[in-house]
């Protein structure tokens, strides 16, 4: 059965280097495509390029909120690269009240401009929250993002986000957090959230699911997100393969994924 990674960063350093191994190892896992997910400006071509070279491969534009000093995306720029036939979507953004402290209107206006980019595109937006829930909503709710719909990204939140979020008709991307040992609560919101609206993903290279937790992550390594989600709905691995891989291709519209 088919998986998909909905959210990777396979253009950083440390997957770059070894991206023959990484694209191998995706095939042995039967993962058949990947989304290559931007963070800033400078390094769009790099996320572009990969997407460019692997028809398996597809790339988003975007500027991430933890990106303070950088090139600030307008929405003319975001939505002009927006128009090349391989890019599926447009963030990451969002709000992370985690790392950065102080005054963010910054990143909150940033958030709006993504947003609005996206509406004005018709592709959908990959939104990152971190501690910063209700925020996230609040401009989400004021900007009408559901018009573009999109995707709540390595979710961490409650249960009361991540069904804020449903009503909006987003979906919601479990990483390998769920796999953790003290992941409870969000085990309990992959119980949760309807199936036809769930999308797995390694945010590689970051967050290895168990059993390779502490290691460098890849895109191979989704399988075990969906093995975890099998175990914790009481369903088979072909199912949760099946359906994630067909949630994303109807959210990021997507005709027909080249293996």
């Amino acid at each position: 059965m088919p998986f998909v990674d909905s959210h990777c960063h396979i253009n950083f350093p440390e997957l770059a280097a070894n991206i023959g191994d990484v694209l191998a190892n995706m095939r042995g896992n039967e993962v058949v495509s990947a989304l290559c997910v931007s963070v800033n400006l400078r390094d769009f071509p790099q996320v572009l390029a990969l997407a460019e070279q692997h028809p398996h491969i597809y790339a988003s534009v975007g500027v991430h909120p933890d990106y303070e000093d950088v090139e600030e995306p307008d929405i003319a720029r975001l939505v002009a690269l927006a128009q090349h036939p391989r890019v599926i979507a447009i963030g990451e953004t969002g709000l992370d009240y985690f790392r950065l402290k102080g005054d963010l209107e910054w990143q909150r206006a940033r958030f709006r401009k993504h947003i609005k980019a996206a509406r004005e595109t018709g592709k959908p937006l990959i939104i990152h929250t971190r501690e910063a829930g209700a925020d996230t909503l609040r401009i989400m709710s004021e900007e009408k993002a559901a018009e573009a719909s999109g995707v709540m990204h390595c979710f961490t939140e409650t249960w009361e986000v991540a069904d804020a979020a449903l009503e909006m008709g987003f979906y919601i991307s479990f990483s390998g957090i769920v796999t953790f040992k003290n992941a409870k609560q969000l085990k309990e919101v992959a119980q949760r959230v309807p199936l036809e609206r769930m999308l797995i993903e390694t945010d590689a290279p970051y967050l290895a699911p168990v059993p390779h937790r502490g290691r460098p992550n890849q895109p191979a390594y989704v399988k075990h997100v969906a093995e975890e989600i099998a175990v914790l709905r009481g369903i088979s691995l072909d199912e949760v393969g099946r359906k994630t891989t067909e949630n994303f291709v109807r959210l990021f519209k997507i005709g027909e994924l080249v293996n």
